[in-house]
């Protein structure tokens, strides 16, 4: 939810319930090298993401999960690279125009043009990953996350390495949808540590999504009354909540995936949203019949992680290596989690 910030104010609200000519098509598009091997006689693919993927981790990881796709059925995959909301449009259209046996799309961008699309071509199947249509159609599946329980067990960290007792949040905007990243890291503090305080700061303002500068504020607010560990969720003004952590020698949490290099010493962990895992899960449920529906994934479906419980946490240059005690009891919660013995509640739920 927190990758991006482009257009960001207008539609915050869609997540929180939640052209040009061929040639200008094409140039918008970069296909994987793989796209024109021969070899594949099986099912296609074409990924549409909603910026280019770059060092993007999230996105590259939705590449990963196209990629085993296409592996899995002896088929072939194509990724457009969008970089606006021109492109966006343009690289859906030529998805669409392909005919591939499933289109798979990353990000709220695409709702709209997707339900667009579905109902103009009800013979092509969708995926989108990280979102999904606000009315439901039989050729568009969704796969969604649930990040509270990610977070809490990266409140849990926090309560146990807490100094002060004080665990907080810098959040984008007050709203259940986005209360996800906040509300379970106090629950997941207090279940490892029951007298812990807790407390959540908003950005808001103008613009809640990009604005450093006062989610740095909000930051420091916190940081001013004792609070030691925050969780950031506050997109691209993450890196102002880091920024006001390092300063005071508190620690800072990330999101989507590993923020930890930009703050070494600071990130302690990151709840990741392993869209690989989404993308060929998906697939495999378009494949096998079960469109138009909408599949959760969470950390018993490995779709939700912490940098902490993945492989090469060592090289992460996360500030949780260093506590594999830590580690070991976030470990068991997360078992719990797994086998339903202990539920997280979802602000964003009923």
């Amino acid at each position: 939810m927190f990758r991006r910030n482009r257009r960001a104010l207008q539609v915050a609200a869609a997540a929180a319930l939640m052209v040009t000519a061929a040639t200008a098509c094409n140039a918008a598009a970069k296909n994987d090298a793989s796209d024109s091997a021969s070899g594949g006689s099986g099912k296609t693919f074409t990924l549409v993401t909603p910026d280019a993927v770059g060092q993007n981790e999230f996105l590259k990881l939705a590449v990963t999960g196209i990629k085993q796709a296409a592996k899995q059925h002896d088929g072939t995959q194509k990724v457009y690279e969008s970089t606006d909301t021109a492109s966006q449009q343009q690289n859906v259209q030529a998805a669409v125009d392909a005919k591939p046996d499933v289109v798979v799309l990353v990000g709220f961008e695409f709702a709209d043009l997707v339900a667009q699309q579905a109902q103009k071509n009800p013979k092509q199947q969708f995926l989108i990953i990280d979102a999904c249509t606000t009315k439901t159609f039989p050729n568009v599946s969704c796969a969604v996350f649930r990040e509270h329980e990610g977070v809490y067990l990266a409140g849990a960290e926090a309560g146990l390495l807490s100094e002060s007792g004080k665990v907080g949040a810098v959040d984008v905007l007050d709203t259940p949808q986005f209360r996800r990243y906040s509300d379970p890291f106090a629950a997941g503090a207090k279940k490892v540590a029951p007298k812990t305080a807790t407390g959540t700061r908003f950005v808001g303002g103008q613009s809640p999504f990009d604005d450093s500068a006062r989610a740095k504020e909000q930051a420091n607010t916190l940081l001013s009354q004792g609070y030691d560990q925050i969780m950031a969720a506050a997109a691209a003004g993450n890196y102002g909540v880091f920024e006001a952590a390092k300063a005071k020698g508190a620690f800072a949490y990330g999101v989507d995936v590993n923020q930890c290099p930009s703050a070494p010493g600071t990130v302690v962990d990151n709840v990741i949203k392993r869209t690989d895992i989404a993308v060929e899960k998906g697939v495999e449920s378009v494949l096998a019949g079960k469109a138009g529906t909408t599949v959760s994934y969470g950390l018993k479906e490995g779709g939700i992680s912490l940098t902490g419980l993945e492989d090469g946490v060592d090289s992460s240059k996360c500030v949780i290596a260093d506590h594999q005690d830590v580690l070991a009891k976030v470990k068991a919660l997360r078992d719990q989690i797994v086998a339903g013995k202990l539920t997280v509640d979802d602000p964003a739920a009923g």
